[in-house]
């Protein structure tokens, strides 16, 4: 890479001529490299792993990612973040071995189209240029800062022919990289880690391994740039410069937001609808009549671009049908069809989505993938965090170690952490749910119930008291309190689902199997649950002026008709069904 000024000190507009020249050396160079490192034993890809993943950070290289001002180069520096993206995603988790040469390009592979590349920043022969792939120099820059910082033996290093104001060049702490002759390439006697992630506002770059070498704490020559920095493309104004590119005038469609759904709710339905703006995204599922109305509203709503991801939903459909309605088997099915519908998602986001929008259970894979790396992103959250479902799961398991449910399924630690890490990295957790928005104070943005399928119906003549529990019997929909809560109490239990604790679970009760005209028997419903993520029959009975009792982990506080309490408390549960049925006039 040379520097284009001239012997007046003037820049010079590169010409084809030069381009050619540029390129056929280069095709040398790179054909050169390519046979050298064939027949170099020392060069190897390095493994993912996760041996080091505790050992002690060696060093770290934090960079920001929006750092231009001009208008004009927006795109460019979303391709940029882009290219960051990929490329962080292909070193983060990476362990090199004691000895061996780490080298960014035979880890990283050429950057092209067909890789997802775009087109970014690239510094070249003095002057910033849209490039495919351009921009992964802010990485390798990172990389050897790092490098450097943990006191690494650096083989191979370029510096920039031009400094870029504000970037690490400045402190001679970069290390340009063209494929695949000009690359970077350190080792350590050590084995360390490769961590790479990325912000809405930074790139980190992170080493972990055992400190046994000696930090090189010399300090660096400042560089300052020359003539004000390189000539930019976008922004030079040479218009008889080849190179010449021209700013892009589809601003209406920069900076777009896209909305990763992956089944309808009323409530994110008309939240969405408020929110969205006509150059955004909607990604979702094609998955039979539960989404026709969903399909047809937001079809209709003006979106850009809505895709639907047939193939994975299907599969899923068909492989969940084939399964129990409880258990292991079940749950992993899910987790592994939700991650396929991420990364189905994941192909179709384009360089200018800079804010996302996603259903929870796509959230911790799109961040496990790095695809929510250098971009806001809100939650549209129907469920606890994994973390805090199983830590009820295992308090309802203490209290009731004879089910045969509450300890049937637990996430992979690894799953729950990167759901963990990427909520606390969301700008907005969006949930209808009352219970699962106390747990993000100022973040939660709190949606109204949408009361669905209210209708008249006349008071019951029951002969004895008929309460509803509006789910199986399933340890975690609380029936053990509920059991509990009326032993001795002459009541009719009407169950809505299959008796999943045992067919001897109701054994000296009075149960019957509910249907269809359900509500039009109860006296009273009942959902003491420690888990309740969809509390649609919840409302559908207040609505329909049916009394309620449920416990605070179905997150309808606050709603008409709903009495709240703890869950696990069975005294409080039998003294609100005695008070429900008394005023409801229902002789107990």
């Amino acid at each position: 890479m040379t520097d284009t000024l001239s012997t007046n000190g003037e820049r010079k507009v590169p010409t084809y001529t030069e381009a050619i020249l540029f390129r056929l050396k280069s095709s040398l160079l790179q054909l050169r490299r390519a046979v050298l490192d064939f027949s170099n034993p020392e060069l190897r890809r390095a493994k993912f792993d996760t041996k080091l993943s505790g050992s002690p950070v060696l060093a770290d290289s934090v960079t920001k990612l929006w750092s231009e001002s001009d208008p004009g180069e927006r795109h460019l520096v979303a391709g940029k973040i882009q290219n960051l993206r990929l490329a962080a995603n292909r070193l983060n988790g990476l362990e090199v071995e004691p000895g061996q040469i780490f080298s960014f390009w035979r880890q990283m592979g050429r950057a092209t189209r067909f890789r997802r590349f775009v087109a970014g920043r690239e510094l070249r022969e003095g002057c910033i240029i849209p490039s495919i792939g351009g921009g992964l120099c802010q990485i390798s820059n990172a990389l050897y800062d790092a490098a450097l910082r943990s006191g690494f033996e650096i083989v191979e290093r370029h510096a920039h022919s031009e400094v870029i104001p504000g970037s690490l060049a400045e402190e001679s702490r970069d290390a340009t990289v063209f494929w695949n002759y000009v690359d970077l390439r350190f080792r350590s006697s050590r084995p360390f880690r490769i961590e790479a992630e990325m912000d809405a506002d930074d790139l980190i770059v992170r080493f972990r391994g055992d400190r046994t070498e000696k930090k090189d704490l010399r300090p660096l020559k400042p560089i300052a740039a020359q003539n004000g920095g390189p000539n930019n493309c976008l922004t030079c104004g040479a218009n008889d410069c080849f190179r010449a590119a021209k700013p892009s005038g589809n601003n209406n469609f920069f900076g777009r937001t896209a909305y990763l759904v992956d089944e309808f709710s009323a409530e994110f339905d008309a939240y969405i609808q408020k929110e969205r703006v006509g150059s955004d995204v909607l990604l979702l599922p094609l998955d039979g009549a539960r989404l026709k109305k969903a399909n047809y509203a937001w079809t209709t709503a003006g979106f850009a671009k809505i895709h639907q991801s047939l193939p994975v939903t299907v599969h899923r459909s068909y492989r969940s049908r084939r399964l129990a309605a409880q258990g292991a088997k079940r749950q992993l099915n899910l987790l592994d069809m939700y991650e396929r519908l991420a990364a189905s998602y994941a192909k179709r986001l384009k360089f200018d989505v800079l804010h996302i929008v996603v259903q929870q259970n796509l959230l911790p894979f799109l961040w496990r993938s790095g695809d929510l790396g250098g971009r806001t992103f809100d939650v549209l959250m129907n469920a606890l965090p994994m973390s805090e479902l199983q830590k009820r799961l295992d308090l309802a398991y203490s209290l009731h170690p004879e089910s045969k449910t509450l300890a049937d399924f637990r996430a992979d630690e690894s799953l729950v952490a990167a759901e963990s890490e990427a909520l606390k990295r969301a700008r907005k957790i969006i949930t209808p749910h009352t219970g699962i928005a106390s747990l993000f104070g100022d973040r939660a943005v709190p949606l109204d119930w949408k009361m669905t399928g209210a209708r008249e119906r006349t008071r019951p003549k029951n002969k004895k008291p008929r309460i509803v529990l509006p789910s199986s019997t399933v340890g975690r929909k609380g029936c053990y309190e509920l059991r509990e809560a009326i032993c001795g109490v002459d009541v009719t239990i009407v169950t809505l689902g299959g008796d999943i604790e045992g067919s001897e679970f109701w054994r000296g009760y009075d149960v019957e199997r509910g249907g269809q005209n359900w509500m039009d028997r109860a006296d009273v419903v009942v959902l003491p649950a420690f888990v309740e993520h969809r509390p649609g029959r919840l409302l559908q009975a207040a609505a329909a002026g049916i009394p309620v009792i449920a416990s605070t982990a179905c997150g309808v506080e606050g709603v008409d008709g709903i009495e709240t309490l703890d869950w696990g408390d069975v005294e409080g549960l039998r003294a609100a069904i005695k008070r429900k049925l008394v005023n409801a006039e229902v002789r107990l």
